[in-house]
């Protein structure tokens, strides 16, 4: 212990970018960041002033967006400033902010993906008593809870994480204050913090993946044995953007995580990094907007009030 010193900031290192395409890189990473607010705040502002859309899949809807475009913000300004100013240092309570909102957002999707598959679930399923089931005081009750059980999640780790000793070593071989990257430069001993991960993570990962799959085995299963094939056509492309989400999501998170390759490099797991952390929050409204009718036909009527007032 009387050789630990105390660590006031760490080194991002980065994406290993050749100095002639860092300006390349630069303008990529920036337009998908703006891509990434716009589209999210236009799914939010669409719901908000539509209202045909105040029902419990666009408030669930809302929710997710606006988790994504906070999860995107997180790591892309920091990303952005350092490849700008060649700066790759982080306060060290800069560098345990950003994990814990990492990890706040990045959960609360996890979450809030689960509370949409229930969603579909009860309207596919349980049609005459859906608006019964699925009432504006459950609807809130779950958006609130996943919201409480992330924050406390979240700041279990970050207090755990803050306990802990750092040696000189301070570069972190990542684009963002990463857990698992900060673990592994701490002198203390971290069993407590690894047990955690191993139960908690199973709780806000793998247990929401789970119930996912077997809601949507409920939705095939019910679906099969009613609907004709325009109804079964119907329901998937109901389902469609939800799905492909959850699939964006859970598949890069599982393969990172939960099932890393074997000798896997850190650019690859980098670039998967970037997939959940940039590209999957970008690709939402997309997903959202250009398979769902309702949000098209909400964008027409939010446009043509617009040009009637002007």
């Amino acid at each position: 212990m009387n050789n630990q010193t105390a660590i006031s900031q760490f080194l991002l290192l980065g994406l290993h970018i050749p100095p002639d395409h860092q300006h390349l890189f630069y303008a990529l990473f920036l337009a998908m960041y703006l891509t990434t607010v716009l589209g999210n705040l236009i799914i939010i502002i669409l719901i908000i002033l539509d209202f045909h859309l105040h029902t419990p899949m666009y408030l669930f809807l809302s929710n997710l967006s606006f988790t994504d475009l906070c999860f995107s913000s997180v790591t892309m300004p920091k990303l952005l400033q350092n490849m700008q100013s060649q700066d790759i240092s982080i306060t060290y309570v800069g560098c345990l902010t950003q994990m814990y909102f990492l990890m706040f957002f990045g959960d609360m999707e996890s979450f809030l993906l689960l509370v949409m598959a229930y969603d579909r679930y009860v309207a596919i399923c349980f049609p005459l008593h859906y608006t019964s089931i699925m009432n504006p005081k459950l609807c809130v009750w779950l958006v609130l809870l996943s919201w409480m059980i992330t924050m406390l999640y979240s700041m279990l780790h970050t207090l755990l994480l803050a306990r802990l000793s750092f040696c000189e070593d301070n570069v972190i071989p990542h684009f963002f204050c990463d857990i698992s990257a900060l673990l592994k430069l701490a002198c203390s001993d971290i069993h407590i913090n690894e047990l955690m991960i191993f139960i908690l993570g199973g709780l806000v990962i793998a247990i929401p993946f789970l119930l996912i799959v077997v809601s949507y085995v409920q939705i095939i299963s019910s679906t099969l044995k009613v609907s004709s094939t325009r109804g079964i056509h119907k329901v998937f492309s109901t389902c469609g953007s939800h799905l492909s989400v959850a699939s964006l999501f859970y598949g890069t998170i599982i393969g990172l995580y939960l099932c890393p390759p074997v000798n896997s490099s850190n650019v690859k797991k980098i670039a998967m990094a970037l997939m959940y952390t940039v590209v999957t929050p970008m690709l939402n409204p997309f997903i959202y907007s250009l398979r769902n009718r309702d949000m098209k036909d909400a964008l027409s009527r939010v446009l043509c009030k617009k040009k009637i007032s002007l």
